[in-house]
């Protein structure tokens, strides 16, 4: 093995200069695309939603058009790098990931996310958390400008292409894709893969709570009576 060349797999890989705490800072934070992707992958696997897939096809179709304008347009990186997976940043990929995510989440938080009650409190949670997927995009985009893995017109072309897509993808699975949901969900095949459509529940997690604490007090009181026989 000592006469075969090595390659670094570089899609994870950040570097940021010795000593600089907050180069370092921003090279974790560069990878919360990654995070996002994972956390998408989990999600599908232990809730199997329909608009968890949905949304995880259109980042995944969101980084295939990043890939495509990268070659069409062919603009090098700020500065060169052994080992990248590609040496074009023309629209940065990290930022157009995040815009995508957050201008979808958004959206998401004002149109689908209906709780039972308009209480201030579950409206300054959804400011807030708004709020937050929209900072953690400008680090993320601030952060490849900073080491030097894009331009500012790079990460900026890349954050409007994933709000383009990221609003367009929403109005595609808000206006034409959700209404097939019930049917996509009946076929044998989701059935099988215990595929389900939450689309008209108002209130997921207080659906699947109530649900839980009543199955878990009627299977009690089912136990407690077999034992008093």
């Amino acid at each position: 093995m000592g006469d075969v060349d090595w390659k670094p797999f570089s899609l994870t890989y950040v570097e940021y200069p010795i000593g600089d705490v907050v180069g370092k800072f921003l090279a974790v934070c560069s990878l919360a695309p990654l995070a996002i992707i994972v956390g998408f992958v989990t999600l599908i696997l232990f809730r199997r939603d329909l608009h968890t897939i949905m949304f995880f096809a259109g980042a995944l179709l969101n980084e295939v058009i990043n890939i495509v304008l990268k070659n069409i347009i062919g603009e090098p990186r700020p500065m060169t790098r052994p080992g990248l997976y590609t040496e074009y940043g023309m629209p940065s990929s990290h930022s157009q990931m995040m815009w995508f995510f957050a201008s979808y989440s958004v959206l998401f938080f004002i149109f689908r996310l209906r709780h039972i009650s308009n209480s201030m409190m579950e409206l300054m949670w959804k400011v807030v958390v708004a709020a937050g997927v929209i900072v953690a995009a400008c680090i993320v985009m601030y952060s490849r400008v900073y080491l030097l893995y894009h331009s500012w017109s790079q990460v900026l072309c890349g954050a409007i292409v994933g709000v383009v897509l990221g609003c367009g993808w929403f109005a595609v699975v808000h206006l034409i894709l959700t209404p097939f949901f019930p049917t996509i969900a009946s076929w044998s095949v989701c059935e099988r893969l215990m595929v389900r459509d939450t689309s008209l529940i108002p209130n997921i997690l207080w659906f699947e709570y109530t649900h839980a604490r009543t199955e878990n007090r009627a299977r009690n009181r089912k136990l407690t009576s077999m034992k008093s026989q």
